[in-house]
């Protein structure tokens, strides 16, 4: 009896597995070419004023670095706004020593955090009272951006007449653990999100963004309701691209990896605390359409890996398409990390992946489910 259940099921499982990697696989080609071709190089340097807008909190090793890319734009009408979050170190004073040598830059002290905001969007919002530019651009204090950054957003804003552009930057890697972690970010368009669609559909779920850059009109933002709309989210960035959305105004989610760069997280702890805090309230702090995903992540992006070597043991008549599902896999994550310019062999290690972001998910869920909440930037996030 069984038995029969089992083979009943196979019948089902490897035929729906291998269109589902089929699917996986031309989606992420899809999302690729999408990138690629929306992408424009920068052309436009001088134009309207461009507002870069960063939060800095407990920056002290980073915020020199980045504001020193940021002096160093070929785009000539900018201003660079800058606000120290109650940092404990030496953030402000490197602040005020910059800001005293370029009159381009404002540095300003932020308000105690409210209990109904988030340490992010409170900041941004504090910040965006001050700016004058037409445009908004969003980075955050660890990124490092060549001269050409600041004119990529204006240049893909207006040739592509959108009113929000953001998308991936060049991910710098320095442990292991960071390698096996950071990469999950792409498994948005990767796995769940085809970006073409996004132009056809008024639906908010295919808008996305990246809170490290993130360039949005002043005018459009404030009628989303500016920072008010995702003031206690830990994934304001998504929500920020999916009010805007929803309001009607058009997005764009491109590749700036060769404009700007960051480090993200310092080691796989940072990692596990900065993904974890965003994976649960992506879905709406929902447990069962967690739940879902993550048995549907299991079975049919992790399960694949092991399943291989039971088929093989086994000599299962459904060996050779399991084989064709873990190739695919693999060519899969090599093309996206390619696409990333990154190193092509990072591709292999997916099955670590999808285990990890398994672990993340759960760890997300019970951190907020326990009310324990994160610890991120030295406060409780939850």
């Amino acid at each position: 009896m069984l038995n029969n259940i089992v083979d009943f099921l196979s019948q089902i499982y490897y035929p729906a597995l291998i269109i589902a990697t089929a699917y996986f696989f031309i989606l992420s080609l899809a999302n690729h070419y999408e990138m690629w071709r929306f992408t424009l190089a920068p052309e436009i340097f001088d134009g309207p004023l461009v507002s870069v807008l960063i939060p800095a909190r407990n920056e002290e090793k980073n915020i020199e670095q980045c504001l020193d890319s940021l002096r160093n734009q070929l785009y000539k009408n900018y201003e660079i706004l800058v606000i120290d979050d109650n940092s404990t170190d030496a953030t402000l004073n490197i602040l005020n020593r910059i800001a005293a040598a370029d009159n381009r830059i404002r540095v300003f002290i932020g308000d105690p955090l409210p209990d109904d905001w988030f340490g992010k969007p409170f900041a941004l919002h504090q910040l965006s009272r001050y700016a004058k530019g037409d445009i908004l651009l969003l980075t955050d204090a660890d990124t490092i951006h060549n001269p050409t950054s600041i004119s990529w957003a204006v240049t893909n804003i207006t040739s592509l007449k959108v009113e929000m552009v953001s998308g991936y930057v060049g991910q710098i890697f320095c442990s292991f653990g960071e390698i096996a972690t950071v990469p999950l970010m792409f498994f948005l368009t990767g796995f769940v999100i085809p970006l073409f669609v996004n132009r056809f559909t008024k639906l908010s779920f295919f808008s996305s963004a990246v809170g490290q850059y993130v360039a949005i009109r002043h005018d459009v933002f404030k009628a989303i309701g500016g920072c008010e709309s995702f003031k206690k989210k830990t994934s304001e960035d998504i929500y920020m691209a999916r009010f805007v959305k929803q309001q009607g105004y058009q997005t764009r989610f491109l590749n700036v990896s060769e404009y700007v760069k960051c480090r993200m997280y310092k080691g796989y702890r940072a990692a596990l605390e900065g993904i974890g805090k965003n994976i649960f309230d992506f879905f709406g702090k929902n447990s069962i359409l967690l739940l879902i995903v993550a048995l549907a992540v299991f079975f049919f992006l992790f399960f694949p890996f092991p399943l291989l070597f039971f088929c093989i043991a086994r000599a299962s008549p459904w060996t050779f398409q399991i084989i064709v599902v873990n190739i695919l896999y693999t060519l899969t994550w090599i093309f996206m990390f390619l696409g990333q310019r990154l190193n092509w062999w990072y591709g292999f290690l997916w099955p670590l992946l999808f285990l990890n972001l398994l672990y993340i998910a759960a760890w997300s869920w019970f951190r907020t489910i326990s009310g324990r909440g994160f610890i991120w930037k030295g406060r409780v996030v939850s």
